[in-house]
Order: structure tokens, then sequence, then C-alpha cells
């Protein structure tokens, strides 16, 4: 099935945006692609995997995502943090609850 050359720009448009989107957050000293910690609303800190334009186990809403907190056990929007701003202590906290691996 042939993608008209609309379709194919409005893809490359979205794409374009990702990459865009993922260059000037790993500018600004956010990680990506990996183990990511991020904070849930309730100020909980923990490691996901963390990949721009992909979701498996969360819900996508923008830079943030609807995502389960293993902390708190309890559903939450979360979004990635710059390790450089946490303690040491807040990145062995995170890096000791991790969400749900993927089988």
């Amino acid at each position: 099935m042939a993608w008209s050359r609309r379709k194919r720009r409005i893809a490359l448009v979205v794409i374009g945006l990702y990459v865009l989107g993922t260059i000037l957050a790993r500018l600004r000293g956010y990680r990506f692609g990996g183990n990511v910690i991020v904070r849930c609303r309730e100020g909980h800190l923990f490691t996901t995997i963390w990949i721009p334009g992909a979701s498996l186990k969360s819900v996508r809403l923008g830079w943030w995502r609807l995502q389960r907190c293993p902390v708190g056990n309890h559903w939450s929007i979360v979004s990635p943090v710059k390790e450089d701003d946490l303690s040491e202590d807040e990145r062995r906290l995170a890096a000791e609850h991790r969400d749900t691996r993927i089988p």
C-alpha cells in the first residue's frame, strides 16, 4: 500500500520533531535511550526505560508519561530529571527503585 506524498510529509515532520526535541533535551542535560531517572508527581524518584517516541508500558503525553510508580505503588504523571541536579543519595535511591521490566 503506497503512502501519498502528504502522509509521507506528515510522517517526516513528526519524526523530525521527535529528533529535534531529543537533541534539544540532551543539550539541556537530560538523558534518553536507556535507564533514565524520572520523578512522579508525588516526588518519588525511580529508574525507567525512556525512549523518545516509543512507549511500551506507559501512556505518552508529550514530554510526560502516565506510568506506574514503583515507589508509591500508584499511577502518576512522570517526567525525566537531570541527573546533575540530584544528590548522590537521590541517584542511589532512584537506582534501587526500578519500574517493571519489559518481558
